[in-house]
């Protein structure tokens, strides 16, 4: 017998027949709740706590739990087996919700101004609206950067790519609270981490394989110390220890 339902039904002073009425069931379907261990629908749960005026988790607590995360991984929103087949409409929303920090700590961020055309127009007027945007980059020339393009023999290589973010960036010259440094550190080409507010996009990159194809996890900040503050000060530690973006040669758009 679900015992929780039964008292419930007892204590508020209705039988069973006459919450079968009140919910649109079947004398029999109750029965089946009370003595067989079935579990409503989801709706249904709803109606019979209105009905029984308690809350839903105290009449199903296991069901409850079924939807509601309750453990280490309740900041996981979404995981995706490979970044490219994370919908582009998640991008968007989460630039376009974003307030006071979009940071994007991707080894090179080449992918970002594929994917987004409109991206240095909707940064800039994230900046003129009073937010911080940071991106952080690895060094072009650095060991490594030769290292990892060793790496992934990839025809587009890893300095080509950071190169190419560069440029668009040197754009966004003049730009206030637009930001830029360079990290030379092994963990930050082994893991990208794309902050919006408390919303985040982390990709590690696993062996030879290049962002597109490795794994992404999306995140949202719910408590103090959980996944997303990790991940939050891997970047904030690579951010510090970065150094800032040289400017451009003469007669070339200045970097922020």
């Amino acid at each position: 017998m679900n015992e929780l339902l039964r008292r419930a039904i007892s204590e508020s002073g209705r039988t069973a027949h006459q919450l079968a009425l009140a919910c649109g069931v079947e004398d029999r379907t109750v029965d089946r709740w009370l003595y067989e261990g079935r579990v409503p629908r989801p709706r249904t749960r709803v109606t019979v706590a209105e009905v029984l005026g308690v809350e839903e988790h105290v009449l199903w607590p296991a069901a409850a739990r079924a939807v509601v995360k309750t453990g280490a991984d309740r900041e996981v929103v979404a995981v995706y087996p490979y970044r490219s087949v994370c919908p582009s409409s998640v991008w968007r929303s989460l630039i376009t919700d974003a307030r006071e920090q979009l940071t994007f700590a991707g080894y090179t961020n080449y992918f970002l101004w594929l994917d987004h055309p409109n991206l240095a127009t909707a940064l800039r007027k994230k900046a003129r609206a009073g937010a911080t945007v940071r991106f952080l980059l690895g060094d072009p020339d650095s060991e490594v950067t030769r290292r990892r393009e060793a790496v992934e023999a990839t025809a587009l290589t890893v300095s080509t790519r950071i190169r190419i973010t560069l440029e668009h960036l040197a754009r966004l010259g003049g730009t206030e609270r637009v930001e830029a440094r360079f990290s030379d550190a092994e963990s930050h080409v082994s893991l990208s981490v794309f902050r919006f507010d408390d919303q985040m996009l982390v990709t590690p990159h696993l062996a030879r394989l290049v962002g597109h194809d490795s794994p992404m996890l999306h995140l949202r900040r719910l408590q103090d110390d959980g996944m997303f503050d990790r991940f939050a000060s891997h970047a904030d530690e690579l951010w510090r220890e970065g150094r800032p973006v040289d400017p451009p040669a003469e007669g070339a758009a200045s970097l922020p």
